[in-house]
């Protein structure tokens, strides 16, 4: 298969859109989310959407392959929240590594089924690996600022697994996604560089921070030429920004890594910003008008969608970006 370092010199790369926006169109229930295999388990398992790649396969499926009907180049695993550390919430911690591994299968058959049919579009499978539920470098206890939930090691370890198993299930990329706490993401690519090493293989790696407020910081309060700065001792395929602010709202934080940065950039916005419900309002024409101006100023090489996004907002997307041409990779002349 054409490597994807090639393909994003050539064209602008689609992402799919939320996995979470449309598994609640299934309206799935308490028995749904445990099925046969987890009917007696004793503590609540609705809400675990990770779950569900392995009691409800044939949905994430069908996920899947909407969003490469609608145009996606590259689909997430169903592995946002696959560490032992969020998995704690429901007692699960010890199913991490086959809920990874299922995700990425389920994923790479159904990209596998897209590119036998249409070899000139090949697609991808990145495996989502989430910021957990804890933070490394700030304490979630007011009285007590020294005080941290979670270690370095502890995350560390935690994403080793998560790696491992979507390797093996068949994820092509990784993607460190939803970074709000750059320590966090640092383990996440820590553990990454530890398996390719032991391995001795060469993976390409998605960094996707998110912008938390109109300060322009991530929540652990880092600008957005911080962050890539603090990301760039790393050998990664992309950095960008997803989730958090809708896709206006993020243009001038993307200027700054497009900029300033050698890697292709990355863009997957929020359908706007969520209204009082909670619910995401903006149409797929509203938000790729928006995402033009992304296109037109040259300042990415992969758009997707994040929370409230459809595959009709992919669709509108995909449309959008064969017109344009992707953003050129800056290349730092060396003078000896």
């Amino acid at each position: 298969m054409k490597k994807i370092q090639d393909i994003l010199k050539e064209r602008i790369l689609v992402l799919d859109g939320a996995m979470g926006t449309m598994l609640q169109r299934y309206k799935f229930t308490e028995p749904d989310f445990r099925g046969q295999r987890f009917k007696d388990w004793k503590h609540p398992l609705q809400g675990n959407n990770d779950l569900l790649s392995l009691t409800q396969p044939e949905a994430i499926a069908e996920v899947h392959r909407k969003y490469f009907a609608a145009g996606a180049d590259i689909v997430e695993t169903n592995t946002f929240s696959g560490t032992t550390i969020a998995m704690a919430d429901y007692h699960m911690e010890d199913l991490v590594y086959e809920l990874n591994y299922e995700s990425a299968k389920i994923a790479k058959k159904v990209a596998e089924e897209f590119t036998s049919s249409e070899p000139h579009k090949p697609r991808f499978v990145a495996g989502s690996i989430g910021p957990t539920n804890k933070t490394a470098s700030m304490s979630p206890d007011v009285n007590d600022p020294g005080f941290r939930a979670i270690s370095f090691d502890e995350l560390r370890l935690a994403y080793k697994e998560q790696v491992e198993a979507l390797l093996d299930g068949g994820s092509d990329i990784l993607l460190v996604e939803t970074i709000f706490d750059t320590l966090n993401a640092k383990a996440a690519l820590f553990a990454i560089e530890e398996v390719k090493e032991e391995r001795k293989i060469e993976v390409p790696i998605m960094v996707s921070g998110t912008i938390t407020d109109a300060s322009g910081r991530t929540l652990s309060g880092q600008t957005a030429e911080a962050f890539l700065i603090s990301v760039s001792h790393i050998p990664i395929l992309s950095v960008g920004f997803n989730c958090a602010l809708g896709a206006s709202q993020l243009v001038p934080h993307l200027e700054v890594v497009s900029n300033r940065s050698e890697h292709f950039i990355s863009a997957h916005p929020n359908a706007g910003l969520p209204n009082a419900f909670g619910e995401y309002d903006e149409s797929p024409e509203q938000m790729a008008a928006q995402i033009k101006e992304y296109v037109e100023k040259r300042l990415v090489n992969i758009v997707g969608g994040c929370c409230g996004t459809t595959p009709e907002h992919i669709s509108a997307i995909a449309e959008l970006v064969k017109e344009y041409s992707p953003r050129k990779l800056k290349v730092e002349s060396v003078t000896l």
